[in-house]
């Protein structure tokens, strides 16, 4: 499910938008940095849409797209993927915690007292 750069910088400009783009659409914004032709971004969209990273919808002749998860979904099931294809998911978690900056800390401590407090809130069944 990773992305290469030229599935990213598209990915980009679908989560940077409120509304379905088209392929032109999305080539506009892409055009300052990258000089791509238009069917190679209606590719990368259909391989998109294959990989379920975005829905199409008929505008007129041809299709909108917008992404399917936020930003933060992805990159949290990126991470369940690296996971789970580690060999040693615990080791991988342990690794990174013990190798984390400041603030990755600080985060992985409010992650972790989040889980807690909804751990301890939910009833018994």
């Amino acid at each position: 499910m990773g992305l290469g750069d030229l599935e990213s910088a598209i990915m980009d400009v679908l989560w940077q938008s409120d509304e379905s783009l088209r392929v032109r659409d999305v080539l506009s914004r892409l055009e300052p940095e990258r000089s791509l032709a238009y069917t190679t971004v209606m590719t990368v969209l259909d391989n998109l849409h294959t990989k379920d990273m975005v829905k199409r919808n008929r505008l007129g002749r041809g299709y909108g797209y917008r992404a399917t998860r936020s930003r933060e979904e992805t990159a949290a099931e990126l991470l369940r993927q690296v996971l789970r294809t580690s060999g040693n998911a615990e080791q991988v978690m342990l690794h990174f915690a013990s190798s984390a900056t400041e603030d990755e800390s600080r985060i992985l401590r409010r992650a972790a007292r989040r889980t807690t407090n909804r751990t301890r809130r939910k009833p018994l069944s």
